[in-house]
């Protein structure tokens, strides 16, 4: 469902040469899988017959019970849409194969050699099986079979546009370069590596580094599994480890050394990955080597998991849920931000940075930034001019914030009301104070704007502009209002994660500063621009008139990074907001959201220089070049 496929990887129990043992067990798994809707799972490299039989692979008994078992699992789950990749030894010709079998609907679809046979310390599977690296573009006759199964490592198996597989085994992935590079550059979107790769010291982290470091390469999913702790113990213990990464990342991962069958699963989004190779990276310039061609072996219906049960999906994808892990990302976004500003002074020789401070989240950060940025750059906090423009509309929490913030940071604090100036401008142009509308909020944007252009030029500075990527991508900003500035320090931190940044300058501030911090943090957002009511409470709420900016960034994260539409962001938003948001205010909102963002690309196409500091910016420059007179039709139709 929308490209989402529930991956399975199996460690389960084993008698070494015991393939009629083995088998039960492959089944009982492979059937507990199927009735957790899995489209695939994946089981240890031989796991039909043990990785540890040794010479014993050179017994016929060995190997016919192997195949005839390897039939049994494809028959005893024929009624079954799953689709079973087990390992088994293979005979062909005069040599014998190490092999992937690929089963679904009780046929044997397809049978992948191992590539790599490795031949050094403790492995000598030379000396009982051949390199399949020559297969290639072959059909071969399986005993037990009335048919010809399509045999060699060139074999891509898929069902539909985004869901293609390709085989590797084991030490194929230890390679310098791996055969799933060459299968994902044929289509595959997911790799499973069947594997017998034993316990060392250590050894596990390297193992799940390659894992994620392959997936992330190849822009792939990739379910690995190995051998279990009842293989020979000879020489070698094997831990049964079994690993799924997304892209880089694992989604899941089961504990080592355990006794019993071990399954585990995740939801991976193919579509996604598809997405992502087109729009975010250079792999579509990856080309195969000359005269390597592939097979594609068309496989049957798949199951389809439509509640999602094994994957995450956050709430707010551009906020790390770990603390650690989001302090990191915090310090480094504030760090690219405040790098990116020094530069634009050292290079035009400003001598004062400008900004408008309300009080509010973004100019908050902003004059956070610019505090950071004149460290950098040895200068005096004094020589940043913090400005507060009081309106119609502004209220005292946030005005004495502004100010007992710029007084604690040492900020050159300098209040002008723009009352006067926006009551004379309506005369000129001939509005009527009474009528609260676009004009007379937008007159009192650029009224600001103006003063700190001039301020800035009169004190040989830089305007620094607050906006934020949320505001950007609705364009929710006053053209040649607070939409421009001489260079936009925020201008691609969403403003979900604009509360943790200031949060984290918060933990490390003094009680001052920090009480001050957390109170803006607090303080809902607002542009202030109509006036207040009696008790001077808020009179213009930014998330009433436009929704939650939880939502805004959620769509905006799945329209821009991945090219989700908007049929599957609704999805993935009633599933990461069930029991916040109705799917009737979802879908307001989501409509509103893809009106305004085709609708203020004019706005964007020329928005101020600014740093990129996450995977998605709006500068037309870069990162997203959208014509401003581009139909929303199609997008709204998805709905």
């Amino acid at each position: 469902m929308f490209g989402f496929y529930r991956l399975a990887a199996a460690s389960p129990e084993l008698r070494v040469a015991d393939p009629a043992f083995n088998g039960e067990k492959i089944i009982e798994a492979a059937l507990t899988a199927e009735r957790h809707h899995a489209a695939a799972v994946v089981f240890p490299e031989l796991a039909v017959s043990g990785y540890t039989c040794a010479d014993l692979f050179h017994q016929p008994v060995l190997l016919d019970k192997s195949l005839e078992t390897v039939i049994a699992i494809a028959n005893a789950t024929a009624q079954k849409n799953i689709i079973i990749i087990t390992g088994a030894p293979f005979m062909f010709r005069n040599a014998v194969y190490n092999c992937a079998f690929i089963l679904q609907h009780g046929t044997v679809k397809g049978i992948v050699p191992k590539i790599f046979n490795p031949n050094y310390r403790e492995f000598y599977e030379k000396r009982w099986f051949k390199s399949g690296r020559n297969i290639r573009n072959m059909e071969v006759s399986v005993p037990g079979l009335d048919y010809n199964v399509p045999f060699g490592t060139d074999l891509v198996f898929e069902s539909g546009r985004a869901f293609k597989f390709g085989i590797e085994i084991c030490e194929d992935m230890w390679t310098v370069i791996p055969p799933s590079s060459c299968l994902t550059i044929a289509g595959a979107t997911v790799i499973f590596n069947l594997s017998a790769s034993n316990e060392l010291v250590s050894k596990a982290e390297y193992r799940r580094q390659l894992v994620e470091q392959q997936s992330a390469r190849c822009i792939c999913a990739y379910a690995y599994t190995s051998a279990g702790v009842h293989e020979s113990t000879t020489d070698l213990v094997f831990g049964g480890h079994s690993i799924i990464a997304e892209n880089g990342r694992t989604v899941a991962e089961n504990e080592r050394f355990h006794r019993d069958s071990s399954l585990i699963y995740a939801d991976v989004d193919c579509a996604r990955l598809l997405n992502t190779r087109i729009s975010e990276s250079s792999f579509a310039d990856a080309e195969l080597p000359e005269n390597m061609q592939f097979r594609y072996v068309k496989m049957g219906k798949v199951n389809t998991a439509a509640d999602l049960k094994y994957t995450t999906i956050t709430q707010h994808p551009f906020v790390p849920q770990d603390q650690t892990v989001r302090d990191c990302r915090c310090r480094e976004i504030f760090s690219i931000q405040a790098a990116g500003l020094a530069k634009r002074f050292e290079h035009t020789g400003s001598q004062k940075a400008v900004l408008g401070i309300s009080g509010g989240l973004d100019s908050t950060l902003a004059l956070l930034v610019c505090a950071e940025t004149f460290k950098l750059l040895r200068k005096p906090a004094s020589d940043i001019i913090a400005v507060t423009m009081p309106g119609f509309g502004t209220t005292d929490r946030t005005y004495n914030n502004a100010v007992k913030m710029c007084k604690l940071i040492g900020a050159d604090l300098r209040e002008i009301s723009i009352q006067a100036a926006c009551l004379q401008h309506f005369k000129d142009i001939g509005h009527d104070l009474k009528v609260h509308d676009v004009t007379y909020e937008n007159v009192q944007a650029r009224e600001r704007t103006q003063i700190l252009m001039d301020i800035a030029n009169r004190e040989r500075g830089l305007v620094i502009g607050t906006g934020d990527l949320s505001e950007i991508a609705l364009g929710w900003s006053t053209y040649c209002g607070d939409h421009m500035s001489m260079y936009a320090v925020n201008c691609s931190v969403p403003k979900t994660l604009i509360r943790y940044l200031i949060h984290w300058v918060a933990d490390s501030s003094g009680e001052k500063l920090c009480s001050v911090l957390e109170d803006i943090i607090d303080t809902p957002v607002s542009p202030e621009l109509l006036p207040n009511t009696k008790d001077a409470a808020v009179n213009q709420l930014t998330e009433e008139l436009i929704g939650p900016y939880e939502l805004h960034d959620f769509f905006l994260y799945h329209c821009v990074k991945y090219g989700a539409p908007p049929d599957k962001i609704k999805f993935l938003a009633e599933k990461a907001f069930a029991g916040v948001y109705t799917s009737e205010i979802i879908v307001k909102f989501l409509k509103l959201f893809f009106k305004r963002f085709f609708a203020q690309q004019f706005k964007r196409s020329c928005i101020p220089d600014g740093p990129k500091v996450g995977t998605i910016s709006l500068s037309p420059r870069g990162d997203w070049r959208m014509p401003t007179d581009a139909s929303v039709a199609a997008w709204l139709e998805k709905m």
